[in-house]
């Protein structure tokens, strides 16, 4: 769609809202291109800070990964696009996803059933409303009517883990938003899923947006630990836990081995790190979207991984 795709973005992950503003600006200080957050529980919501953050920055996009669906109706996503859009044009992409059954249905109550149609029919609603200007429709989850003064091209993208998803962000979405999975499942499994989805619709593939957590630090150990409690919850959840068998760790959800760390954690130096992601940027995935993680005081491995991630920036101009 109209936003440019920038090789590389940062996870801007912050308690409060005005720490993820001034993340985002040093994002763009630093020559980064792209800027994510995720919404998610009761934590400040991302596209009311990004509205803040369009209008104190100049250059850099910002997108979601993710707005959760089931909470919100998609023409209130729409209206939210719409504002964020008059704000900026062109800066902000939409990432939206189902979550996770526990999640949804302990915060908010939902009647959680076929998430994949659910993600299907929300999908269908929002990028009528939103790129053709006027949505009608009446499905198992979700009933829309709406029209816009006029359409928006703002890109709507999903979040996707297993491969049928892969393959309906490929036959409706703008992108796939991957989370915690290793670069050889999304290369060799999730990439040919998204191509074949979007060959099925007669339409171009779109990118994959893939996730990778990094720790700047050397200390092996201490990598270890950072990969295995960052991944230690999600490796629980039935989506993931499928998604991780198929990537060839079956038993994740009970024990998070070495390998799938280091499958996983792109870690090392910073020139190291810049080294990886400029590799992973021209393996054929859409964009990275680099999450520092490390024990402790969250700001100093945010610190460090915007640096690499900036210097992966640079290289890859400079190539």
């Amino acid at each position: 769609m109209s936003a440019a795709r920038p090789p590389i973005g940062v996870v801007a992950s912050a308690a409060e809202a005005g720490d993820a503003l001034a993340q985002i600006e040093e994002a763009e200080r630093l020559g980064i291109p792209a800027a994510w957050m995720t919404t998610g529980g009761t934590r400040a919501d991302a596209l009311t800070i990004f509205g803040a953050a369009l209008a104190r920055t100049e250059r850099i996009i910002l997108g979601s990964c993710i707005v959760p669906t089931w909470p919100r109706h998609p023409v209130l996503l729409a209206q939210q696009t719409r504002a964020l859009e008059e704000i900026s044009p062109g800066r902000f992409r939409l990432g939206i996803g189902p979550g996770h059954e526990p999640g949804m249905v302990h915060t908010f109550g939902v009647e959680w059933r076929t998430p994949l149609t659910h993600l299907r029919e929300y999908l269908h609603v929002l990028t009528t409303l939103l790129h053709e200007g006027e949505v009608e429709f009446e499905g198992s989850h979700v009933t829309a009517r709406g029209r816009l003064d006029a359409p928006l091209s703002t890109p709507v993208m999903a979040s996707a883990l297993q491969l049928r998803s892969y393959r309906l962000c490929g036959e409706l979405a703008d992108g796939a938003i991957s989370w915690n999975s290793p670069a050889a499942y999304l290369l060799e499994r999730a990439l040919p899923a998204l191509q074949e989805g979007a060959a099925e619709a007669g339409r171009e593939p779109p990118p994959l947006i893939a996730h990778v957590p990094v720790c700047l630090s050397e200390d092996r150990e201490l990598v270890l630990a950072a990969g295995k409690g960052h991944l230690g919850r999600s490796a629980q959840l039935p989506f993931y836990a499928g998604m991780l068998a198929a990537a060839g760790y079956p038993d994740a959800a009970s024990n998070i081995e070495e390998a799938l760390v280091d499958a996983l954690i792109v870690a090392g130096s910073e020139q190291q790190v810049a080294d990886r992601l400029a590799e992973l940027a021209g393996t054929g995935l859409g964009e990275l979207l680099v999450l520092p993680i490390g024990p402790g005081d969250p700001r100093q491995w945010i610190e460090r991984g915007f640096a690499a991630a900036a210097r992966a920036v640079d290289q890859l101009r400079a190539a």
